[in-house]
C-alpha cells in the first residue's frame, strides 16, 4: 500500500483502518478511511488501496458515524439493584468500579458454588467469537462457554464437518483474495460455475467471503451461477439455474446431484482414486436418491436436477459456496457431507477456480486453547468435563470446546446436573436477538436461574434491561486497535488492522474485556501481555510481528498454494494426504461412524413438514423459512440507525402473490404468522419469487424506538420470528435445527 496508516490532510486526520465490530459484521475486513477532526470522527469513505474491497462499502460501515455518536448508545458502565431487574434504574459508575464489583461476583460464585456455575454467552460474528472461548476458561475460569442457537447451527457444523471429514481447512469459493493482484494474477482462474447453497452473500459477506467478488467474476470472466435456494433473491435472478427447493431437504438434492453424477461416470475418476475414501459405498448409497425421487421430495423439477449436475460436474473448474441453511437442518451434518463429496468427486478442492482450503490450524484453535488454559492453571481437566451438554453430545463439544446450548437451557430450568448461578453476556442478545429460539423460554428460565448478570454492549436491548445487574460499554472498531481475520483463522485470505480513531466512551473493547477480568483472575498468566497490543504480536498476529510493524504492513495476505494434499502441506507430519482417519476425504466417515451414525450421508424428514406431520400441515399449511439477510441490519444490530432503518423500516415476511390472494392478504397489511409456539405479526411483501407453500420471515426483529422496560423490551415478542421457534431440533450428533424449514400458517391481521 502506497499511503500510510495515519495521514495528515487538509486539516484532517485520515486513519486507514479495516472493518470488524462491533458494530456487528462477520470479519470482511473491508477497507475504510475514517476521517477525524478534532478529535471527532467526521465521515467514512472506502480505502481504494484494500487489495479485496478496493473502496467499496456496504451500508453499515457507511452508517459508521451514525453508530458511534447515537444518542442512545451506553457511554459509560452502570449497575442497578437486582429488585430492578426490567426497569431503566441505572446509576453510573466509573470503569475501575464495574471491574471491582464484576471480580467480586466472580470470585464470590467461584468459591461459593464453583467456577462451572458461571456461563459465559456470545453472539453470532462479531470480533467477540474469537475471544470467547479464552475468555471462558483464561478470564473467568469457568468450563461453560455458550453460544445459544440450538443446535449450535452456526458455522461450527461446517469447521467441525470439515475437522473431521478431512482434518482441517475449510471450502471457500476460490476469489483469488490472497493475491494482491487479485483477478489478474496469472495462477488464478474464474470458476466456469458457483453453485450458491442457501447462501445470498452480497447481504451476508458471510464468515469473510466478499460477496461482491461474485459480481466482479460473472461480469468480467463469465462466471455462471447456480443458485440453491427456497427463494429466488436478486443474486438468483442472475442465475443460469435456480433449484428452488422445499426447505429443510437439502440432503435429498444434494444426494440427486451426486446420483446424477456417479451413474453418468461424470466425476473425476483420478480425485476419486487419489484422494477420497468410501466412493464405492457413496455410489451405493446415491442410488436410493434417482432424480424423479428427488424431485418429487424436493419440489425441484427433475429435468433442473439433472441439468445442474451434468454442468458442474463437467466444467472444470467449479466453485461452492454454502451458507447458513445447511446449519439450520436438521440433518445439516449430512448436508455438508454431501456437498464436500459433491466437491471432491469433481476434482474442485483446493484448484485455481474451484474452492481454496485453509492449512491446517495449529495452535490458537479451540483445542489448543483448552490445553493452554490447562497448563495455566485456569481450568483443570476435571472442571473442563463438567461443561453442560458434553456426555450428551460430544460430537459438537468435543470439537469446539464449548457446552451444548440445548442441555445449558434445560440446565438453566431444572438446576441439572448443577445450577448455574452468575451469567455473561459478551455482545449477545439472547433475548430479543437473532440466534436463539424459543426466547420467551430463555427469558424465564434466565430470570429464574441467574443470581448476578454483567453484560457488554453498545445499547440497551432486552437482554440488558429484562437481566442485567451490571453493563460496560463496548468500543467500536473505531476506537480500538484489533487485527481482523477473514473466515476466523479456517481460511484465511488476509490479515488486516484495524486502527483506533477516536476515543468516545468509558468502556471496553472484546479483548480488553477479556484481558481486565484475566489479570483480576489469573494474574500469572495475564500479566504477560503488557498491553492489547502485545497481545495481538504475540498470540494472533503471524510471524509475531509487533503491533507497529503489522499496522504499517496494514492488509497481510498469505500465499496461495494449490493442491496442498499432493504436496504434503494438509498434514502435520509432510505426508501427501488429509488430517483424516484414513488421511483422505472421507466420503464414508469413520468418525460419524465412532459417533453412532451413518458415516454415509442421508436425508431425514423435517420433524414438522408436509410429509412427516400432515394433519399438523392442514392446520399450518406453510413451509417457513426465515434468516435471510438484509443489506441494513446485522441480524438483530441496527435497528436504531435512522437512514439504515429507513431502508427496512418494518419486519417483512414475503408471500408468494397467488397464495397472498387466496388469504386476502395486499401488498403491505400486517399479518400473523402463528404455529404449535405462538404468533408474531410481520409486513406482507407480495412476490413470485417464493413458492406458493412457502413464506419467509426476516428474523431478529425488535424496536428500539419502544418501552424498553418490562413487561414490554422493546417490543422483542411482537415481531421476532425466534419466538416461535421451537428450541430442541437438533439432528443425532448434535448440530442442526429447525430455522430453515418449521410450518406455519399465516392470517391478515385485524388491526392493521
Amino acid at each position: 500500500m502506497t499511503k500510510p496508516w495515519k495521514r495528515e490532510e487538509n486539516g484532517e486526520t485520515i486513519i486507514r483502518t479495516c472493518a470488524w465490530s462491533p458494530p456487528g459484521c462477520h470479519p470482511v475486513g473491508c477497507g475504510l478511511q475514517l476521517h477525524v477532526k478534532d478529535g471527532v470522527l467526521t465521515s467514512v469513505e472506502g480505502d481504494p488501496e484494500h487489495p479485496i474491497t478496493r473502496g467499496a462499502l456496504c451500508p453499515r460501515c457507511l452508517a459508521l458515524k451514525d453508530v458511534v455518536y447515537h444518542k442512545d448508545r451506553i457511554m459509560y458502565p452502570m449497575k442497578r439493584d437486582p429488585k430492578d431487574r426490567g426497569k431503566d434504574k441505572w446509576e453510573r459508575i466509573t470503569l475501575k468500579e464495574a471491574f471491582d464489583l464484576l471480580e467480586e461476583k466472580t470470585r464470590y460464585f467461584t468459591e461459593k458454588h464453583g467456577p462451572e456455575s458461571i456461563v459465559v454467552f456470545c453472539g453470532t460474528g462479531r470480533e467477540a467469537t474469537v475471544f470467547h472461548n479464552e475468555l471462558t476458561f483464561m478470564g473467568f475460569g469457568s468450563p461453560n462457554a455458550c453460544y445459544a442457537q440450538s443446535g449450535w447451527s452456526c458455522y461450527a457444523p461446517r469447521v467441525s464437518q470439515m475437522a473431521y471429514l478431512m482434518g482441517g481447512g475449510y471450502p471457500e469459493i476460490d476469489y483469488a483474495a490472497r493475491y494482491p493482484d487479485r483477478y489478474e494474477h496469472p495462477g488464478w482462474e474464474a470458476p466456469k460455475y458457483i453453485m450458491l447453497w442457501g447462501k445470498e452473500p452480497l447481504k451476508s459477506n458471510a464468515d469473510g467471503l466478499w460477496g461482491h467478488a461474485i459480481i466482479d467474476m460473472m461480469k468480467n470472466y463469465g462466471t455462471k451461477l447456480i443458485c440453491v435456494d427456497p427463494r429466488i433473491n436478486w443474486i438468483g435472478t442472475r442465475a443460469e439455474i435456480n433449484l428452488q427447493l422445499r426447505p429443510g431437504t437439502d440432503a435429498a438434492l444434494a444426494l440427486g446431484l451426486l446420483n446424477v453424477i456417479i451413474t453418468e461416470d461424470l466425476y473425476d475418476h483420478e480425485a476419486v482414486e487419489k484422494w477420497t475414501f468410501g466412493f464405492d459405498q457413496l455410489a451405493e448409497r446415491v442410488k436410493e436418491y434417482p432424480p424423479d425421487k428427488v424431485a418429487e421430495i424436493t419440489w425441484v423439477p427433475k429435468e433442473l436436477i439433472i441439468d445442474a449436475a451434468r454442468k458442474f460436474a463437467t466444467s472444470k473448474h467449479s466453485a461452492l459456496g454454502w451458507g447458513l441453511s445447511v446449519d439450520q437442518n436438521p440433518n445439516g451434518i449430512q448436508v455438508g457431507q454431501a456437498l464436500l463429496a459433491l466437491l471432491a468427486i469433481t476434482d474442485n478442492i483446493d484448484v485455481p477456480g474451484g474452492c481454496t482450503l485453509g492449512l491446517p490450524i495449529t495452535d490458537d484453535t479451540n483445542v489448543d486453547m483448552i490445553n493452554r488454559a490447562m497448563e495455566a492453571g485456569t481450568v483443570s481437566e476435571e472442571l473442563f468435563e463438567k461443561r453442560i451438554g458434553a456426555k450428551e453430545y460430544p460430537f459438537v463439544c468435543q470439537l469446539m470446546s464449548t457446552n451444548h446450548p440445548d442441555a445449558v437451557l434445560d440446565t438453566l430450568e431444572s438446576g441439572e446436573p448443577y445450577r448455574l448461578r452468575m451469567g455473561v453476556f459478551q455482545s449477545s442478545n439472547v433475548i430479543g436477538g437473532a440466534i436463539s429460539a424459543a426466547q420467551v423460554r430463555w427469558l424465564e428460565a434466565m430470570q429464574k436461574s441467574l443470581e448476578f448478570v454483567c453484560a457488554t454492549e453498545l445499547f440497551h436491548n432486552a437482554t440488558t434491561m429484562a437481566l442485567a445487574d451490571l453493563v460496560i460499554p463496548l468500543k467500536t472498531f473505531a476506537e480500538h486497535n484489533t487485527m481482523v481475520e477473514s473466515h476466523y483463522g479456517f481460511n484465511v485470505a488476509f490479515n488486516g488492522a484495524c486502527n483506533a480513531a477516536v476515543e468516545v466512551v468509558e468502556g471496553v473493547s472484546d479483548l480488553g474485556f477479556m484481558m481486565e477480568i484475566g489479570r483480576r483472575m489469573f494474574p500469572d498468566y495475564w500479566n504477560q501481555f503488557e498491553s492489547e497490543e502485545d497481545y495481538q504480536s504475540k498470540v494472533r498476529i503471524p510471524d509475531k510481528l509487533s503491533w507497529e510493524e503489522f499496522r504499517e504492513i496494514g492488509i497481510q495476505q498469505p500465499e496461495e498454494i494449490y493442491r496442498k494434499a499432493e504436496k504434503g502441506l494438509m498434514r502435520f507430519d509432510g505426508e501427501p494426504g488429509y488430517m483424516s482417519t484414513t488421511g483422505k476425504i472421507e466420503l464414508y466417515s469413520t468418525v460419524y461412524e465412532h459417533f453412532g451414525d451413518d458415516p454415509l450421508p442421508y436425508f431425514i424428514e423435517p420433524p414438522r413438514s408436509p410429509v412427516s406431520t400432515p394433519e399438523l400441515f392442514e392446520k399450518y399449511p406453510f413451509v417457513l423459512t426465515t434468516g435471510g439477510r438484509v443489506y441494513p441490519f446485522f441480524h438483530s444490530e441496527h435497528r436504531q440507525i435512522d437512514r439504515l432503518r429507513e431502508i427496512n423500516p418494518q419486519p417483512i415476511v414475503e408471500i408468494n402473490s397467488a397464495a397472498a390472494k387466496r388469504l386476502g392478504i395486499a401488498e403491505g397489511e400486517w399479518v400473523w404468522i402463528e404455529n404449535e409456539l405462538g404468533r408474531v405479526k410481520q409486513v406482507a411483501h407480495l412476490t413470485e419469487g417464493i413458492g406458493e407453500r412457502v413464506v419467509h420471515a426476516q428474523h431478529g426483529w425488535w424496536f428500539p424506538e419502544q418501552d424498553g422496560e418490562e413487561p414490554n423490551l422493546f417490543g422483542f415478542r411482537q415481531s421476532n420470528i425466534n419466538v416461535i421457534m421451537p428450541h430442541k431440533a437438533i439432528g443425532k450428533m448434535g448440530f442442526g435445527d429447525t430455522f430453515k424449514c418449521e410450518i406455519c400458517n399465516i392470517y391478515k391481521a385485524a388491526e392493521q
